[in-house]
């Protein structure tokens, strides 16, 4: 079983940053994909972005592409999502992911572990 705990939302004006990251309980956590999602209000939940195990590998949607970075730092059990530009369809609720597959990797039904997750507002 792994546990994720997000932190680092807020509010932000547009084209400001935020920078959000997820610490997980378990010392496999290196054997892991890791995601972030997002889920607005009447939306479904959405792909942002993947890393591999390593880190050497990573996947973003379109709508991010350019602005968010995702990174991990193994010996720390953490995974960051750094955040700029940020434009108030960014807004929603984001939630860090665990353990998929990278075929897998930009669908919420390939994680088994999920945070609670943590509220992004961007202001117009």
């Amino acid at each position: 079983q792994v546990q994720l705990v997000e932190s680092g939302g807020g509010l932000v004006q547009a084209g400001g940053s935020l920078r959000l990251s997820c610490a997980a309980s378990q010392r496999t956590f290196s054997r892991y994909i890791m995601g972030w999602f997002r889920q607005a209000p009447g939306k479904e939940r959405e792909f942002v972005a993947a890393i591999s195990w390593s880190g050497g590998s990573t996947s973003y949607a379109d709508s991010v592409k350019g602005r968010f970075t995702i990174s991990r730092d193994n010996a720390k059990n953490t995974v960051t999502l750094q955040m700029s530009s940020l434009k108030p369809e960014d807004t929603a609720v984001y939630y860090c992911a665990a353990d998929a597959s990278w075929v897998t990797a930009a669908t919420p039904a390939g994680y088994d572990y999920w945070g609670q997750g943590t509220q992004v507002t961007v202001s117009s």
